[in-house]
């Protein structure tokens, strides 16, 4: 289960051609420099500003370097930044060299507002007896001035950092999030998403209870990430909703099955009778019709998926609308790729995870209590 900042960037993708990304920044320690949150409103620090507008004098900036690049969204929350950012043509320069120069801008901005100079030109200097054997030798060698930041390598920088105070230190993390625009619909909802951060932020925060993300949870002896309502575990009935893709004796699409239709009515009546929660990892043409219809009236819904919930992973906006709603929990089975082959087919497979999956809602269905929080 991977619980870190950052998920990893795609591999094989071109980050010197042309594309569309929704980066994200976190500030160091996760430090609230850029903003503040109270139950009404997102209110920007004089930082959060300046980095907005950094933001939007990356085109003009990169235009010097000859890279053609324009911004769509941005929003600065307290302690991290997410921006769309579209490269118009093939570059010199990688996304992350664009990156790297936005957040050293960002650095020298929040530095020189504390009267420092910025980490290009300032000489290392560590107070104590805990410096390093390479920093001692830099620092003999320039005894007046020092070695200038600018001039550590990438680990002594890191080294570096750990020695010195926080206002010493560059403002955002090392490294970056990026997800990769698939489509012209895609594009939208990473636009549409940064611009309902600080909404969603607060709903978070008044709804404490429902927006629950728990990176570490027991239920039973299995093991989940979880986000949403925990309080549906401890419902009274839990009905699973199961469905091949292909009806068992006459080969037809499940979902356009009488059989289909018999039990959906099954369902639904279970829960309008009350006390129900449907359960289901909602893969099949048949699991997904009915987990979006629990979705869309606000039927109680337990949703397993595949995608592990890390520190800073956050459902989408009908998931997330659900959650506030107090009608969803959304659980991710630790370790499902390393469990059992099914029928020889290997683990990490779809047709293992859907049975695996389905396993799994069935054992969900039996657990009655309360899940145990680890994490």
């Amino acid at each position: 289960m991977t619980t870190g900042s950052y998920r990893p960037r795609n591999p094989g993708h071109d980050y010197y051609g042309r594309g569309v990304y929704l980066v994200t920044l976190v500030v160091r320690e996760r430090l609230p420099l850029l903003g503040s949150l109270d139950n009404a409103a997102l209110h920007l620090s004089p930082l959060g500003e300046e980095v907005l507008r950094a933001w939007e004098q990356i085109p003009v900036r990169q235009e010097a370097h000859g890279n053609r690049v324009v911004v769509h969204a941005s929003v600065c929350m307290p302690d991290h930044f997410h921006g769309v950012i579209e490269v118009l043509d093939p570059m010199q320069w990688s996304l992350g060299d664009i990156l790297q120069a936005f957040k050293a801008h960002c650095t020298k901005v929040w530095q020189e507002r504390q009267g420092l100079l910025s980490s290009s030109l300032r000489p290392i200097s560590v107070a104590g007896d805990n410096m390093p054997s390479w920093l001692l030798e830099k620092t003999a060698a320039h005894p007046t001035e020092g070695s200038l930041v600018r001039n550590l390598s990438k680990i002594q920088r890191q080294e570096y950092y750990a020695l010195v105070g926080r206002d010493q230190r560059p403002l955002f993390d090392d490294s970056y999030d990026d997800t990769v625009c698939l489509d012209e619909r895609h594009r939208a909802a990473m636009i549409a998403y940064v611009r309902d951060n600080p909404r969603r932020a607060l709903l978070r925060r008044r709804l404490p209870d429902f927006m629950q993300r728990c990176l570490h949870i027991l239920v039973g002896d299995r093991s989940y990430g979880a986000f949403g309502n925990l309080f549906l575990l401890r419902w009274a009935n839990k009905v699973q909703v199961y469905c091949h893709r292909r009806h068992p004796a006459t080969g037809e699409p499940y979902e356009i099955t009488a059989d289909y239709a018999s039990q959906r009515d099954e369902w639904i009546a279970a829960v309008l009778g009350g006390g129900t929660v449907i359960v289901t990892p909602g893969i099949s043409r048949g699991e997904m019709i009915t987990k979006n219809e629990c979705l869309e009236k606000g039927y109680p819904l337990i949703h397993l998926q595949k995608e592990p919930i890390g520190r800073y992973w956050k459902p989408e906006r009908r998931r997330f609308e659900a959650c506030a709603n107090g009608s969803l929990l959304i659980l991710a089975p630790w370790n499902l790729d390393q469990m059992q082959p099914v029928a020889g087919v290997p683990p990490e497979s779809d047709y293992s995870r859907f049975h695996n999956l389905n396993a799994i809602a069935a054992e969900l269905c039996t657990f009655s209590g309360s899940a145990k929080v680890v994490e």
